[in-house]
């Protein structure tokens, strides 16, 4: 039972008639958003990394040319500087392939889900959850930023 002056703010509270399972539903389709987030942020790192090290073979070349091994700077410069990833691919493309594929429809799908089912509010799950666990009265277990206390 949350009184409106003591629990979440309207775009935290479910929509009338919303069941239980609907709201663990969209928890379990937002968790599985964010944990493709989680994956997308690693092909951005993937990426970073990959043309960091294809960057730093210009330093080799350079280094295996003053070596005195060109042999050496010859191979790295026409094997490894700018090959594919994978066949036809570059870094970049693959997170062009994997966004037209698989993140953009799956956050459009969610987004959707939310907006037909619980009237585009986000969070729900968490926000009863965090109704559920919070200590009421507690200075540091408030609902909302606007009923924390000031200091």
């Amino acid at each position: 039972m949350s009184d409106h002056h003591d629990g979440p703010d309207a775009a935290h509270r479910r929509p009338p008639g919303m069941t239980d399972t609907t709201v663990e539903a969209l928890g379990a389709l937002s968790k599985a958003l964010e944990t493709t987030e989680r994956a997308r942020g690693h092909l951005y790192a993937f990426h970073q990394l990959t043309g960091g090290a294809d960057f730093e073979l210009d330093r080799a070349f350079d280094l295996m040319h003053a070596a005195g091994h060109p042999q050496w700077a010859e191979r790295i410069r026409r094997e490894i500087t700018g090959r594919n990833v994978i066949p036809g691919h570059w870094t970049f493309q693959i997170i062009e392939a994997y966004d037209a594929t698989y993140y953009e429809p799956f956050k459009a799908t969610e987004r959707e889900a939310r907006r037909e089912l619980a009237d585009g509010r986000d969070h729900l799950y968490e926000a009863e959850l965090k109704e559920e666990r919070r200590t009421r009265g507690h200075p540091d277990h408030t609902a909302r930023p606007d009923t924390a206390p000031r200091g």
